[in-house]
């Protein structure tokens, strides 16, 4: 038996729109995976208003997204049952956020790529996941810093659009990002967010 949170119509509105983007299912194991690609989970937290849940990843020296604000995800590993298990298990590892046992599976959004060529990933796919309204996230890995959940209607609110320099390996470069919690949302993770903000607006 479904749970009363997730006849929450707002999920099926959501539902309804990721089934208009044109996406098929994950084949699983049979996709074309590899360690040059990765899957990022949208994870939906249905509370007076929508949150969306994204995380500050920590610093470190050698990570093109050292100290960014990200969606919970990661590369694909042996052994994972497609890209949508990779969004799942990733977010289990740095939030502590079961989506494989408590999340409802909304549908997945359009692959994006890299524009810079020195980075380490070839393809990242979007899954998008609810949760129920009283699910916690926690930093539950040393690669994060810190994790936040942000209504999606502060995420879609002119005042939040910004800019931001970005200098990394030799280049410096304004890009476009949502200003939240006192941090950019900028480069992929403002990609995926912006393809999901659109299509939303078009179904609230």
């Amino acid at each position: 038996m479904m749970a009363p949170w997730a006849l929450d119509p707002r999920l099926d509105r959501l539902r309804q729109m990721m089934d208009g983007m044109g996406q098929q299912p994950d084949a699983g194991p049979s996709s074309p995976t590899g360690p040059m690609e990765a899957a990022v989970a949208l994870v939906i937290r249905p509370r007076e208003q929508l949150d969306v849940l994204l995380i500050k990843r920590a610093v470190h020296e050698r990570d093109p997204w050292s100290g960014h604000m990200a969606l919970p995800g990661g590369r694909w590993e042996p052994g994972d049952l497609g890209l949508r298990y990779t969004a799942a298990r990733e977010t289990w590892e740095e939030t502590g956020v079961d989506l494989r046992t408590h999340g409802l599976d909304l549908g997945k959004l359009d692959d994006v790529q890299p524009e810079h060529r020195g980075l380490p990933i070839e393809r990242i796919a979007p899954f998008a996941f609810a949760v129920s309204p009283d699910t916690e996230a926690v930093v539950a890995s040393h690669e994060l810093d810190s994790v936040h959940w942000v209504p999606i209607d502060v995420l879609a609110d002119p005042e939040t659009t910004s800019t931001t320099r970005i200098h990394f390996s030799g280049f410096s470069k304004s890009f476009p990002s949502y200003y939240v919690v006192g941090e950019h949302v900028w480069g992929l993770t403002h990609r995926i967010l912006t393809r999901f903000l659109d299509a939303y607006a078009a179904v609230r």
